[in-house]
């Protein structure tokens, strides 16, 4: 059980925020599989200032999608407050998460995301203000470091817990690493050690292994998962399912990967619209079905798929494929 400001979760399990992936859609496909949080994809304290209708419908969340987080970035403190503020009277999500490891240029060069790591007092400034203002609680999603050389998430969760924040969730790699190299799991273990509120363990978590060694070395509260779950929505019920009971279930089979894949399709379409939906789908596309028998061309015919017709007769057509070399 991993409890965040007061409110119980159903798992230790969280997939990540991310940006154009963690849209509605995508959010339903995860809420089939999964119990646990889901963290919506970021969203602009700008966007929500000028209202832009995009931004504000990106804030939007079901009744029925459980729970839901909802990140906010930007470099201004009263321009992230009152972005909070907005949420937590607009939004149906439960926790409000403050970015503070964007890797991102576009993002760092806004003084949001992890540009914030450089500077600790505004870190606490704006944590506390946020605090102050929301009834919903919130959360820190943060770094090592901004490089190498400066590299204090330790300082940062301590400001962060200090300032009123519900958990911290930690991606044990620097601004500058991106998304390279191995996490430092070990520095997830020590922010453990060192706070008191929740910590959760973000990076390299790419199978049922993984989830479990995590929690076993760090000790963290839950695991956020990202990358990995992209294409496989089974992972997180996996985890869930092993933490449990103990038991491992089967793996998705194809039929059932590619049956997922065109619902995926078809929830994209129906909010978005076939242009904007097709398009989204490449990526998703190429996710469901890799690792499977000879995809290859199907990959690249779904990038080239215009329509939503197109892209349904590529899955088909595989399908049939697959199920002739049976």
């Amino acid at each position: 059980m991993l409890e965040i400001g007061g409110i119980k979760l159903e798992s230790q399990v969280i997939i990540a925020p991310m940006a154009g992936i963690t849209n509605k859609p995508f959010r339903q496909v995860l809420r089939k599989y999964l119990d646990g949080l889901i963290c919506a994809e970021m969203v602009s304290d700008k966007g929500l200032y000028y209202e832009n209708k995009k931004t504000l419908s990106m804030i939007e969340v079901a009744e029925n999608e459980g729970y839901i987080s909802m990140q906010i970035f930007g470099g201004d403190v009263a321009s992230l407050v009152n972005a909070a503020k907005f949420i937590d009277q607009n939004s149906n999500c439960t926790f409000i998460d403050i970015n503070m490891g964007c890797p991102v240029k576009k993002v760092v060069k806004t003084g949001g995301g992890a540009n914030l790591l450089n500077d600790v007092d505004k870190i606490s400034e704006i944590v506390s203000n946020v605090v102050a203002v929301v009834n919903k609680p919130v959360t820190v999603k943060i770094r090592l470091g901004y490089d190498s050389t400066n590299i204090n998430y330790l300082e940062v969760g301590k400001v962060c817990e200090k300032a009123g924040a519900s958990a911290i969730t930690l991606h044990a790699r620097t601004r500058s690493q991106m998304y390279e190299g191995r996490a430092d799991w070990q520095a997830i273990k020590l922010l453990k050690e060192q706070l008191k509120i929740p910590v959760i363990g973000n990076g390299d978590i790419t199978t049922l292994d993984d989830a479990i060694a995590m929690l076993e070395e760090t000790k963290c509260d839950g695991i956020m998962i990202g990358r990995g779950i992209l294409g496989n929505p089974w992972l997180a019920q996996e985890i869930e399912h092993y933490l449990k009971t103990g038991e491992c279930l089967e793996k998705p089979t194809y039929q059932e990967r590619i049956a997922q894949a065109i619902e995926h399709l078809e929830s994209l379409v129906e909010t978005y619209g076939e242009k904007i939906g097709v398009v989204q789908m490449r990526s998703h596309g190429a996710w469901y079905l890799k690792g499977l028998t000879g995809n290859g061309q199907a990959r690249r015919n779904l990038n080239k798929a215009q329509t939503k017709e197109e892209m349904l007769k590529v899955f088909n057509d595989y399908l049939k494929e697959l199920e002739n070399i049976q």
